[in-house]
């Protein structure tokens, strides 16, 4: 096997060398153009939040979310924050008065403005995904299917929509699904801080809601999919009309389980 010498060997350090700076250097302006992209949506969305503290804290919440942490609650978000203990983001999200639905609808335009900037086929994708929990004073938690989990858990279940296009893919809303026997259950609802105007809906009329939340905010797709779940249901299978497509106003919809809606604590 043939050997180097000295000139060679000097010559690939000093490539392997210009090599990795080239590569930090990259690597750091991607991560300051994300911080900025990440700086400009939450600007949209301040209008949303009545205090600056409110507004602080939701920064430092979503930061934190963005870490690779193995487990996502109070505590650990918190820490991942800097925090002293999780009270500043369990205030966040159970008792400080902020828009929710301002919030999502800021989001739904900053990604229908970055993902809607090519041509090909649009698509909203309907998901759900279940998070384990140990009681069972969380709103929404029982006994159920957990396709996350593969198997039946004691759990929470959503159902997120996202915009998939040729220029990526992101979510642009989400649903918590409130059981029947928690949306029939007066005293649970109250002490879990469920508001009285949630309603009882299946995860294919949550799905609906969210997919026709969509077209009206504007968003453009050419169609919607999901799993067997979703298929199946005769409702969620109907094509969007032509004034839905073009963004139609004056809609109402049941208030049907937006995140803030109940406390997630």
């Amino acid at each position: 096997m043939p050997t180097l010498d000295m000139r060679t060997a000097v010559v690939i350090i000093v490539v392997v060398t210009q090599l990795k700076s080239t590569t930090a250097v990259e690597l750091s302006v991607a991560v300051e153009r994300w911080r900025e992209g990440l700086d400009a949506l939450l600007a949209r969305t301040a209008p949303a939040f009545r205090r600056i503290e409110t507004r602080l804290n939701a920064k430092r919440l979503v930061n934190a979310l963005m870490a690779h942490l193995e487990r996502r609650n109070c505590w650990t978000l918190a820490e991942q924050a800097g925090e002293a203990g999780p009270w500043r983001f369990q205030h966040l999200l159970s008792r400080a008065k902020w828009n929710d639905a301002q919030v999502r609808s800021e989001f739904r335009a900053y990604v229908s403005e970055h993902l809607n900037t090519v041509g090909g086929l649009r698509v909203l994708a309907v998901d759900e995904t279940g998070d384990v929990k140990k009681g069972a004073s969380t709103v929404g938690v029982q006994r159920q299917c957990s396709g996350t989990a593969g198997r039946i858990e004691n759990c929470q279940l959503a159902v997120y929509l996202a915009l998939a296009t040729q220029a990526g893919h992101a979510a642009v809303d989400g649903r918590l699904y409130l059981p029947k026997v928690w949306a029939d259950d007066a005293q649970r609802r109250e002490r879990a801080g469920v508001p009285e105007d949630v309603v009882f809906a299946t995860k294919p009329e949550l799905a609906a809601d969210m997919i026709e939340a969509a077209l009206d905010a504007g968003i453009a797709a050419d169609f919607a999919t999901g799993d067997e779940a979703y298929g199946i249901n005769s409702g969620g299978r109907r094509s969007p009309s032509p004034e839905c497509a073009g963004g139609s106003k004056n809609r109402s919809r049941a208030r049907r389980n937006s995140p803030r809606s109940m406390s997630t604590r």
